[in-house]
């Protein structure tokens, strides 16, 4: 009987999966996951209410993989893969061999050089045990120093001053959510914080880490030292691509791809925060994106082309962040945006419009409590999707209605 394998049983690998069975596929489906949990979906790690101390939010129960043919194998890692002949060992020895193989092996936290390890006292945030041993740290009258000013760090520290617990952030760069967030809303975010209790530091970088007496000791760039109960460390994460190198597959910035999400070896795909892709809308450009909703897409489109259907990437990339009561959603990439149109939709709400040089709308980012900009922000991402040029002025106006541009 025909054979696949999913390497990674994260939200990509899950969904491929069953995306196989929902298109039809009746061979064997084995996923196999590192981790001993269910496959469990990890933006809620960062973004939990304060009492959520619970099991995490699984993707499916074990009743439903049963139910639907999938073999899941937990706790057992890929440490081989023998793209001539087929194969791939496991951790505790076991061989699959395979007809095709999907690669959803995701993305791990970048460490911070120097650090010591095997800290207690200083973690990353990527699995349902870091983000219970996170919140067993933010209580009141701890302090926890955060290094890093992205979106998973600044989610944490309005987790824990939710919790109580006094926060510091240290960033690098001359401000927060530099990489991808226009200024505008970044600093909308940073006086929110502020005004939350959080001090924010930018601008300064950090010498030395060690441990005291069971406290992590900051040396600062200007010479101050910070004392804190936990660091968290949240400078980014790094591509899962080593059984890929190993087995000699074509790698840039992740397993690379094209845009069937086929690697360099026959019968082998990749998708997810682990590999590197081409989008068409932006010119063929190959990027790599961590984000939720790519995940999902991408598992759904790997399996369908692990079925032979040939269908190419065409999505336009997502990103959210919850902060307090603010939700950030950018969809599109303003690299290459040359100038920007504001929309105030309340006094509260805002959408910024990404134009590049030829006046086509590329990205759109927008923040506001609750779910004040997630229409708008999906028909920007439908006008992006159409490879539109709208009337900047229009784009400005919150009396037009962005349907009316988009049926234009």
């Amino acid at each position: 009987m025909v054979h696949f394998v999913i390497l990674g049983a994260g939200e990509c690998g899950a969904r491929a999966a069953f995306a196989l069975r929902e298109k039809g596929f009746g061979g064997e489906i084995t996923l196999v996951g590192a981790e001993p949990l269910l496959p469990y979906e990890r933006p809620p790690l960062s973004k939990a209410s304060p009492a959520d101390t619970s099991d995490p939010k699984f993707i499916a129960t074990a009743e439903k993989y049963a139910e639907s043919g999938i073999r899941l194998l937990t706790g057992l890692e890929a440490r081989v893969l023998d793209a001539a002949f087929r194969i791939v060992t496991l951790s505790d020895g076991t061989v699959l061999s395979y007809d095709k193989l999907l690669l959803a092996t995701g993305a791990a936290a970048r460490p911070f050089p120097g650090a010591p390890q095997g800290s207690p006292h200083i973690r990353s945030l990527r699995t349902h045990h870091d983000a219970a041993a996170l919140r067993e740290a933010m209580k009141p009258g701890r302090h926890i120093a955060i290094i890093g000013g992205g979106f998973i760090g600044l989610e944490l520290a309005a987790t824990a001053r939710l919790l109580g617990a006094e926060v510091t952030v240290i960033e690098g760069l001359e401000r927060v959510l530099k990489r991808g967030v226009p200024e505008e809303i970044a600093h909308l975010l940073t006086e929110r914080h502020r005004a939350e209790g959080v001090d924010i530091r930018c601008g300064v970088s950090i010498q030395a880490l060690t441990e005291e007496s069971g406290k992590v000791l900051i040396l600062l760039s200007t010479g101050e030292v910070i004392e804190a109960d936990l660091v968290l460390v949240g400078i980014g994460g790094r591509p899962n691509i080593e059984i890929a190198e190993r087995a000699g597959l074509a790698i840039d910035n992740g397993i690379a791809v094209d845009t069937h999400l086929q690697t360099s070896a026959p019968d082998v795909f990749a998708a997810g925060d682990c590999c590197s892709f081409l989008l068409p809308i932006y010119g063929g450009r190959r990027v790599r994106l961590e984000s939720w909703r790519n995940a999902q897409e991408q598992g759904t489109l790997a399996a369908a082309n692990m079925l032979g259907l040939n269908q190419a990437v065409s999505s336009v990339p997502w990103f959210w962040s919850d902060q307090y009561d603010l939700t950030l959603q950018i969809s599109g990439l303003a690299e290459g945006a040359i100038t920007h149109q504001r929309r105030d939709l309340s006094p509260s709400a805002f959408i910024l419009f990404h134009l590049d040089a030829d006046g086509r709308l590329i990205a759109a980012s927008g923040i506001g409590p609750g779910n004040a900009v997630a229409r708008d922000i999906r028909l920007a991402e439908m006008l992006i999707a159409a490879r539109a040029h709208p009337n900047p002025s229009a784009l400005a106006a919150s009396d037009i209605k962005l349907k009316s541009l988009l049926a234009a």
